[in-house]
């Protein structure tokens, strides 16, 4: 069963990540995505919607997963450099990108969308933001740079240090979010927004957002991210008890 489901409007390509429950980004899934959008982007796309499940976008970064890989340094930088192509694939996509998201994106979730151009929410009580310090974690001094990019350095400042997680009205007043809509509009003002953009001269619309994604880009570079240092982390005792502690809340 694939990971992504691919649908073709025109010259629009949307990619839904399909791993029930909650699209946990293991690494099979994160690759999948990352050749599902190298796949769009070499036969033609004009534009890309990346989107989740209902309720759920994406809820990050398969912690049971990874808390199975034990002290195998190796598998966990594997499993995380999966996390990052990923990521990078959006970020550095040179067709826009837009996240469609019919619920919550914690953590891994919001990172992808923050790589991509447009971020649309449906409106209701479901959250977005990067918790990492709740669940024990260290955001990359790059994943902090997209996040500082949208809302600016002291609002992310604040969010990152609490690990915040704003319902969607108060994402959307901060600009973390680009748009609100209904839940089961999510898609179609997806598409909607990408035709707008690929409906203007295509080579000035491009070149423009290239120039001007070129942050969005450098923040994902390997220097920026120091994998092997936040691998490290992961073994921290503070990190193993925050994150068993988080699993036992969610029942796993």
């Amino acid at each position: 069963m694939s990971l992504i489901d691919i649908t073709r409007t025109g010259p629009i390509w949307q990619l839904q990540m399909a791993r029930p429950p909650v699209n946990a980004l293991n690494p099979a899934l994160c690759l999948a995505l990352a050749d599902a959008v190298e796949q769009a982007v070499a036969e033609g796309a004009g534009g890309i919607v990346l989107a989740g499940g209902t309720k759920v976008f994406s809820a990050g970064l398969d912690v049971p997963y990874l808390l199975s890989l034990g002290d195998d340094q190796e598998a966990l930088l594997q499993a995380w450099s999966a996390f990052f192509r990923a990521a990078r694939a959006l970020a550095a996509s040179p067709v826009p990108v837009v996240a469609a998201m019919a619920g919550h994106a914690p953590a891994g979730g919001c990172v992808l969308a923050l790589c991509c151009d447009y971020r649309i929410m449906a409106n209701g009580p479901f959250r977005i933001g990067l918790n990492e310090t709740q669940v024990g974690l260290v955001a990359p001094e790059g994943i902090q740079a997209l996040l500082v990019r949208v809302v600016g350095p002291h609002r992310a400042e604040r969010l990152l240090v609490a690990g915040a997680m704003p319902e969607a009205d108060e994402a959307l007043r901060i600009g973390l979010v680009d748009e609100l809509t209904d839940i089961d509009e999510v898609n179609a003002r997806a598409h909607a927004w990408l035709q707008a953009l690929l409906d203007l001269p295509s080579m000035p619309m491009r070149e423009t957002r290239a120039i001007a994604r070129r942050d969005v880009v450098a923040a994902l570079a390997p220097e920026r991210i120091d994998l092997e240092r936040f691998v490290a982390q992961w073994r921290h005792p503070d990190t193993q008890a925050a994150l068993r502690a988080m699993l036992a809340r969610i029942g796993k």
